[in-house]
């Protein structure tokens, strides 16, 4: 990893709750290679909320399923974090696009929150890319999940105002990309981006009032409704 990720992330500590003790090794060598600090790990969701009470953490990795159940502990005890320790960054993992879920997690608080499907976990830059955003209060939202939230909202018609290249910015924008990735990405210039990110906030009736927000809240509008 560079030098300039491992100084992004210098200091930051780190809670990993996995039960499969392959993929927890895995994910505890590859942030250690990238400056991180695991502070501690779990296998369930009772430990993770007594290393979150005990580690103050800077981020929380958690798997959406977790014993004994396999079912929602992971995402119930993010929920938690976010409630009782709401700086603390989360990002959940989970091996399909569980729609409920991700809507339950996002449509709380939009600061430093992020959902990634297990896959993304093998491009290691990627997934890096993604912890460190998440760390620095922003979003990562997979783009499975992207697709499968738009899809719902577009069945609400909350985006029923949006170009098909105004949705598309949206689902860039919803994964965390800066306007200047999502210009490379669609091959347009920067000025583009910029003209279709307005024109997104002002159909949704984002005001600037809502700060830096509204990148997030252009996509999460839908939740509310």
């Amino acid at each position: 990893m560079n030098h300039k990720v491992e100084t992004v992330t210098a200091g930051r500590r780190v809670v990993i709750a996995e039960d499969s003790v392959l993929l927890l090794a895995g994910l505890t060598k590859l942030l250690e290679s990238a400056g991180f600090e695991v502070a501690a790990t779990a296998a369930d969701a009772t430990a993770l909320l007594a290393a979150v009470e005990r580690e103050q953490p800077d981020v929380v990795i958690a798997d959406v399923r977790m014993p004994p159940t396999h079912t929602d502990e992971g995402i119930k005890a993010a929920l938690v974090i976010r409630s009782q320790w709401p700086d603390v960054a989360v990002l959940v993992l989970s091996q399909y696009v569980e729609e409920r879920y991700a809507a339950d997690l996002l449509s709380a608080n939009t600061h430093g929150i992020g959902y990634l499907l297990k896959d993304r976990v093998a491009d290691v830059r990627e997934f890096v890319d993604a912890v460190v955003r998440v760390a620095k209060g922003g979003t990562a939202l997979d783009p499975e999940v992207v697709a499968q939230l738009l899809g719902r909202s577009r069945k609400q018609d909350v985006l029923a105002g949006l170009t098909p290249r105004e949705r598309e910015v949206l689902g860039l924008m919803a994964e965390g990309r800066t306007n200047s990735a999502v210009a490379r990405q669609l091959v347009v210039s920067d000025g583009a981006v910029e003209k279709h990110v307005s024109n997104i906030f002002l159909k949704l009736g984002l005001s600037p009032s809502d700060g830096d927000h509204r990148r997030v809240l252009a996509v999460l509008t839908y939740l509310k409704s």
